[in-house]
């Protein structure tokens, strides 16, 4: 059995979410608010440590058409410094749709739900078995 982290990538907050691959089902864990970049990895750091993970899944958004906006960089360059600083293997995920299949109440923090869903777009997804 091994720990899979989810990660809902954003500029003021990043959602995070945990499975594992023998039950293939996420769950929402934490939303990270550190102000700086360092902050950031410093919170993550600390995840990473406590559940070591195998495997870190981020989101990847882009236009609804496919096309990569500033975003989609952005992603990247979190998923490339995840794997840099850890030694975790990251894979993105297509996170077009994420955050709209929740539903929430306007100024609701919901980004470790949204994460809970790209992990679980991971799982399901029958090439990751």
């Amino acid at each position: 059995m091994d720990t899979v982290l989810g990660f809902d990538f954003g500029l003021k907050r990043i959602g995070v979410a945990v499975g594992n691959t023998l039950l293939g089902q996420a769950q929402p864990l934490t939303v990270i608010r550190a102000a700086t970049n360092d902050g950031k990895f410093a919170e993550i750091a600390v995840l990473i440590e406590e559940w070591q993970p195998t495997l870190c899944v981020v989101g990847l958004p882009s236009h609804p058409d496919g096309s990569e906006h500033e975003m989609t960089v952005r992603c990247r360059r979190f998923a490339n410094q995840l794997h840099g600083r850890f030694d975790v293997p990251t894979v993105l995920v297509d996170e077009r749709y994420s955050s709209a299949v929740i539903s929430h109440q306007r100024g609701e923090t919901i980004d470790d739900r949204a994460a809970a869903i790209i992990l679980q777009q991971y799982f399901d997804d029958p090439s990751h078995s």
